[in-house]
Order: C-alpha cells, then structure tokens, then sequence
C-alpha cells in the first residue's frame, strides 16, 4: 500500500476514534474529557493497529484509562466498522502517548534557562564523571 494512503487511512481511524471515545465511555468512571486520541499507525496488512492516546491526569489515572480503553477495544473497531470501509477491522492495542509530557518538559527547561534559573536536574548531571580517552604510552627512541 503507498505511503499516502496508509497516511489517510491512519488519519481517518484517529477522527473516528476521536468521535467514539466520549459516546462509548459515557458510562465508565473516568471522564473521557482527559483521554486524547494523538495518533493511529496501522501495520501494513491493516490487521493491527497501534492507537496512541494522552491523559490528563496523573499516573494511576492513565493506567486506569488505558485499562479500560483496552477493555473497550472491541467497541471501538465496531465504531470504525460502522464509519469505515474495509476489507478487515483492525485489532485496536492503546499505548500511552508521553510525547506532549517530554514537550512540556523541554519547554519549561527552556523557559527556566532563558530566565537564568537552573534546572536542580541538570545540576546532577555535573556530578557524573566526563570520559577522557586512555592514555597512550609513550615510547622513547633508545
């Protein structure tokens, strides 16, 4: 399949699950509000899909989310089936997606250095030890 296509296809489940998540979790207890659907990557023989998903919240609440997200896998592929056009139904795995966490992150690194703060984290880093090359001999003509 071209690239292109894949591209279009992983888009249009990421929409459709982006539509589902607040109809089919209406009645679990955690508030589909702070789950976001990031990104879809479908494998090449459209069997497997991988959905990336982020959580607003702590860490005991995105195991929770994703707990029951996996639970609801089934519900989701019969939402694209519904929605969608093909020959096999993707199996849905949901992962956790930490990529907008690290941004953050990089960002308030950022925003700390251009303030003239350090970071107490990057502090640490001056404690690690720096290589130096070995030392060759040194040979003294006789």
């Amino acid at each position: 399949m071209p690239v292109q296509r894949m591209e279009r296809l992983d888009a249009l489940m990421r929409r459709v699950l982006g539509d589902a998540v607040p109809r089919l979790l209406q009645s679990c207890d955690v508030e589909s509000a702070r789950i976001t659907v990031t990104g879809v990557h479908t494998g090449k023989d459209l069997r497997n899909a991988t959905v990336r998903v982020s959580v607003y919240g702590d860490e005991p609440l995105r195991v929770k989310a994703l707990n029951i997200l996996n639970k609801n896998a089934r519900h989701f592929q019969d939402a694209i089936s519904r929605e969608m056009r093909l020959r096999c139904t993707p199996r849905l795995r949901f992962v956790a997606d930490v990529s907008l966490e690290k941004g953050d992150r990089v960002l308030s690194i950022l925003s700390k250095l251009e303030n003239g703060e350090r970071d107490p984290k990057a502090d640490a880093l001056d404690e690690i030890p720096r290589f130096s090359p070995p030392q060759r001999p040194v040979f003294e003509p006789v």
